[in-house]
């Protein structure tokens, strides 16, 4: 079975509004647990999923069950990933991660999950950050269980693969390059350094699961917030959606601030249609919080 990749509302979809006042007030009582997607980065250069010019118009996404099945999609994924990686990797924290950062200083969230696989959140400040897909930068072997460092592994890549320097089409959420075929070419991919099993960057690929350690971790999380506060996520996939629905069904107040309609408007508040950067500067500049 493939993954969802997208959804079609089954009624006419809310506009949203421009209101930041509900985001501020739940902001202002504390205990709020962030919870972001592709969004977010955006106005980091990292183009999102499904938003305008999102990558799914021209872009599948690799799955658990071709990554693993098959070699020569392995050979595209890690030479599109290693072009990817360049860009990807240098990738500066915007104002919509740094806002998020000044709020859990100031003691106002319960903590941070996020979808993204980009460390965003945690290079703008954010501690205790939840990664529910994983991290780019890191890379583990299906063998054996190893971690490596993907700079390690860049490195690697680059001495087996020597010009290798095509032009991508574009850069995806995670982090992997538009390449044809015929750009990927011969690639080399390099195999684990301790027992020569399969190389996998440390993220959830479409169609695998969330850890269940992690996913409890985060049920928990939700529990635990006075509210739960949406970032530039459409909600299509159910490993964030989930949190949502729970979210709700307890009582707790949710919010979202995209500008797309999403998966979960149904059970929220409200939904911010502004753009993230702006929008969450905006309430931090209500609540007196400074934004470094």
């Amino acid at each position: 079975m493939r993954p969802t990749l997208s959804w079609t509302p089954t009624e006419e979809p809310s506009p949203g509004t421009t209101d930041l006042a509900p985001v501020a007030e739940a902001l202002g009582r504390g205990g709020v647990l962030v919870l972001s997607g592709a969004g977010i980065s955006t106005e980091s250069g990292i183009p999102d999923y499904r938003g305008e010019g999102g990558s799914l118009s021209r872009h599948t996404p690799m799955t658990y069950q071709d990554f693993t099945a098959d070699p020569a999609a392995r050979r595209r994924y890690w030479a599109r990933s290693h072009l990817g990686w360049r860009t990807f990797g240098r990738a500066l924290p915007n104002a919509g991660h740094r806002a998020v950062a000044a709020f859990g200083r100031h003691g106002l969230l319960s903590g941070v999950i996020t979808q993204n696989v980009d460390g965003l959140h945690q290079a703008a400040g954010s501690e205790g950050v939840v990664d529910l897909h994983g991290r780019l930068d890191r890379v583990v072997c299906l063998s054996c269980g190893d971690f490596s460092d993907r700079r390690e592994l860049a490195l690697r890549l680059e001495e087996a693969n020597k010009g290798f320097a095509p032009v991508a089409a574009g850069i995806n959420p995670d982090g992997d390059a538009d390449l044809t075929d015929a750009q990927v070419g011969d690639f080399q991919v390099v195999p684990c350094t301790v027992c020569g099993g399969v190389l996998k960057p440390d993220v959830v690929f479409f169609g695998e699961a969330v850890p269940p350690q992690r996913a409890e971790q985060c049920r928990a999380l939700v529990r635990e917030a006075s509210a739960l506060l949406v970032l530039g996520s459409s909600l299509t996939v159910m490993s964030g959606l989930r949190f949502v629905r729970q979210a709700a069904q307890a009582g707790q107040p949710v919010l979202i601030v995209n500008r797309d309609p999403t998966r979960g408007d149904r059970h929220a508040l409200a939904r911010v249609a502004l753009p993230l950067g702006d929008a969450l500067s905006a309430v931090a500049g209500r609540l007196g919080v400074p934004v470094e």
